[in-house]
């Protein structure tokens, strides 16, 4: 019986002493063995590289304990240097181990082409949308006589006007002819005193004129809605589009 007994310590002792080897040699490999393989606790911050150039790029790095990789696909930004940094990743700022590769866009050497979109007889506003939904850039509005107010009536390239698919490199700069509301015709104001305020407004209108604003005035002795001043005065000379003014009786009792 006491030999089992004693079978069974010796077994139990060499178990024991078993798993206190496994562990002193687990805590020697977590401990000092593989942090020194993976640099535990060694991090580098990794730093904004954006507008760098390729050219200093490498001794940089290099000087960080980090390594470059540069992505195959480039971008395009017109206001940066040809092969400067575009994006990076990691972040600038981020904490990561020594020799972890950077990997970064570039931008291109040269510029894309697309193709030039049409802007003529849009307005101003959604022409400019349409630029920089292209790549484009707006340059100088040029203001001309034609009725048709902050209308473009055409796009030009370096002083040359082009067309829709005309090929241009991205990033240019495109001028906007645009039409400043008045046109380039000349007319004589109509006579509107005296007239019904609906009258008078489709004749404004009728002649290449633009309502501008309305006035009411209390008056006993001219029917309500007749038109009783004008601005400018009828006869003199206007061009297309010009802007009229009126003042319309509102309290009359004329009967």
């Amino acid at each position: 019986m006491s030999t089992a007994k004693d079978a069974f310590k010796k077994i139990g002792l060499h178990i024991a002493l078993i798993l206190g080897v496994l562990a002193i040699l687990l805590i020697i490999f977590f401990r000092v063995y593989l942090p020194g393989v993976t640099n535990h606790g060694e991090t580098v911050t990794v730093p904004d590289l954006e507008g760098y150039h390729f050219n200093e790029l490498q001794g940089f790095l290099s000087t960080k304990d980090l390594k470059l990789e540069v992505t195959p696909d480039s971008g395009f930004m017109a206001d940066a240097k040809p092969l400067a940094v575009l994006k990076q990743h990691p972040k600038a700022g981020a904490k990561v181990k020594k020799d972890r590769k950077i990997y970064i866009t570039l931008n291109a050497q040269n510029a894309p082409l697309i193709k030039m979109p049409n802007l003529v007889n849009s307005p101003l506003k959604n022409a400019q949308e349409i630029l920089s939904n292209h790549g484009l850039v707006r340059g100088d509005i040029i203001y001309v006589p034609d009725i048709g107010r902050n209308v473009v009536l055409e796009q030009k390239y370096r002083g040359r006007s082009v067309k829709e698919g005309f090929e241009i490199s991205k990033g240019s700069q495109i001028d906007l002819v645009v039409g400043d509301g008045l046109g380039s015709q000349s007319l004589q104001i109509p006579d509107l005193i005296g007239m019904d305020e609906t009258d008078g407004e489709f004749l404004i209108i009728g002649s290449g004129l633009r309502m501008g604003r309305i006035s009411y005035v209390q008056t006993d002795t001219v029917p309500k809605g007749t038109i009783i001043q004008q601005t400018p005065p009828a006869g003199i000379d206007a061009k297309t589009g010009e802007i009229i003014d009126i003042w319309i009786s509102e309290m009359g009792n004329y009967e």
